[in-house]
């Protein structure tokens, strides 16, 4: 998805954006961002979202890594994403011991975010807030697969496309009204799984592809600093 370079992205609503990220200054937290099936930790996705996360949210370090599955820079077909739990947890361990007393922020880009949410259910991981990216809430049956997300304590929020077919809002919003954690959904008008949003949508509502992901990201901002007290 083509993109303007991070320091020329056009912003808005600073007076919002500023609010969030002095909130996010006093201690900053680490943010372990993982990648989603088809693509890994190095592409341009990745990396641009890598970079908007750590500015908005000051993170002391946005981890990123890659599946084994997916290493070496051989294309396979992810596992069942049970099975990618335990190296996920192994990545955030080292992560936390690198970084001790920093509120861990676990972040996801479709099963990347399955994977998280199974990753903050277990006991051993004591993350601060859980952000999902494209959340796959549709299995390649159809069916919905919302057992993680019921089981979830922590707080979520989801940031969703309104075009993207792995989750159709009106379900989102059902399994929404189920969990027990505290969750927020921000909505991309008109953007598909990656958040892509055609050229005719932009131009009949006067917007751009930049301004979209600026919104989502402030969004994000705005979520951490509630979750970590600090607004």
């Amino acid at each position: 998805m083509a993109s303007s370079p991070p320091s020329k992205r056009r912003r808005k609503n600073h007076s919002e954006e500023d609010s969030a990220d002095a909130s996010l200054h006093e201690i900053p937290p680490l943010v372990l961002f993982a990648h989603g099936a088809g693509a890994p930790s190095t592409s341009d996705w990745m990396i641009r979202w890598k970079d908007m996360l750590g500015k908005a949210l000051h993170a002391v370090e946005v981890v990123t890594f890659d599946y084994p599955y997916i290493s070496g820079g051989k294309r396979r077909a992810p596992p069942k994403a049970e099975k990618l739990v335990e190296f996920h947890s192994d990545v955030v361990k080292t992560a936390v011991a690198k970084h001790p007393g920093h509120p861990l922020i676990l972040v996801g880009k479709s099963m990347g975010s399955r994977v998280s949410c199974m990753v903050a259910c277990g006991e051993e991981i004591d993350a601060s807030a859980l952000v999902c990216l494209g959340y796959p809430l549709k299995g390649m049956n159809g069916a919905v697969r919302d057992a993680t997300l019921l089981q979830l304590t922590i707080p979520i929020m989801f940031v969703q496309g309104s075009k993207d077919g792995l989750c159709p809002l009106e379900k989102l919003a059902a399994v929404r009204k189920k969990m027990k954690s505290v969750n927020e959904l921000h909505v991309i008008e008109g953007g598909d799984h990656s958040f892509k949003i055609a050229k005719k949508h932009l131009q009949s509502n006067g917007s751009t592809q930049d301004e979209s992901e600026d919104e989502a990201v402030i969004a994000i901002a705005e979520f951490v600093a509630k979750c970590l007290g600090r607004k």
